[in-house]
């Protein structure tokens, strides 16, 4: 080897040894992929307060912009219905005109019934969701976090996972009668699952770094699992509260389609012993309606859990 090679090389060790700058060619690398990930994401995160401030907020960002942007589908459906019904396109036994349906909604509220029937649903959901939701919050947990939970139960859950609602309104009116409890019970069963898979599945993926940087600080059991496992799969939580609503309402309505005699449900299955469509396309745009509402309230729930957890 020549000398020039061993003076090549020992430069190179003694350069990397002691941390010389880089070749000048180096220095073209774009500054972004030099910066740290969490610096860039803060970066970012000030310019968007500073145009906040400055009032240089993105356009889909714009309350009006997101309210005027999401009318315009239903109001192209509202447009579409009345054409189609005043032009003779569909005929009124199968498509009443949506003023037909707004009279049978004004003489619901005439006779006290359409607000009666909505305050009992909406009390039924609501009352089946909470139970079904810390159920699944409690059992997700353990299943998420215990590994021997997993193995004794997940497979049971699972197999009862995939019985159909309908299949569980025969044995429920059969040990509880036909009264609130059967039907409150069947959708605590639809609530209950949608929270406990998605929770169950995010506790398993927790970063292991973040458990044993609570442990280090003294962090044990229920402290624990509420500091750091809890709001480090908070958005899995908000996406099963969000699943679990919306299979609250399909299984209300399975509930009273069955056995009611009040609600949105019965109000469906009347009108169709009945034969009035106009009623059945009123329950219908009553259940879509009051689900929305019930689920922007979720969106609220997860806005106050991200600035407060997140």
């Amino acid at each position: 080897m020549s000398d020039n090679d061993q003076l090549t090389n020992s430069e190179q060790v003694r350069r990397g040894a002691v941390g010389v700058v880089p070749p000048a060619a180096e220095y073209a690398t774009p500054a972004a992929t030099r910066v740290r990930p969490d610096v860039a994401a803060r970066s970012e995160a000030s310019d968007r307060r500073v145009d906040s401030a400055r009032g240089r907020r993105p356009l889909t960002r714009r309350t009006w912009f997101v309210i005027v942007g999401g009318s315009i589908l239903p109001i192209l459906i509202l447009v579409g219905w009345q054409l189609s019904t005043s032009l003779g396109l569909v005929p009124v036994s199968q498509l009443p005109s949506p003023a037909m349906v707004w009279n049978a909604g004004i003489d619901l509220i005439q006779r006290g019934l359409l607000g009666q029937y909505m305050a009992i649903s909406l009390q039924r959901v609501l009352i089946g969701f909470a139970i079904g939701a810390v159920l699944g919050i409690i059992l997700g947990a353990v299943v998420g976090l215990s590994r021997l939970a997993d193995i004794l139960v997940a497979p049971t859950l699972g197999a009862i996972r995939a019985v159909p609602s309908l299949a569980w309104i025969p044995l429920l009116i059969l040990w509880l009668k036909i009264g609130e409890e059967s039907k409150i019970t069947l959708i605590v069963i639809g609530a209950f699952f949608p929270v406990y898979t998605t929770i169950s599945a995010a506790l398993r993926h927790v970063d292991r770094n973040l458990v044993e940087a609570g442990r280090a600080f003294g962090l044990r059991g229920v402290k624990l699992f509420t500091t750091i496992q809890l709001p480090a799969v908070l958005p899995s939580v908000i996406s099963g509260l969000r699943l679990a609503l919306a299979q609250s309402w399909l299984f209300l309505v399975a509930a009273e389609l069955i056995a009611s005699s009040m609600g949105l449900g019965f109000l469906l299955i009347d009108s169709q012993n009945n034969g009035r469509i106009d009623r059945i396309f009123l329950a219908i745009i009553l259940l879509a309606v009051i689900g929305k509402l019930t689920d922007a309230l979720v969106g609220v729930l997860e806005r106050w859990v991200n600035k407060r957890w997140a």
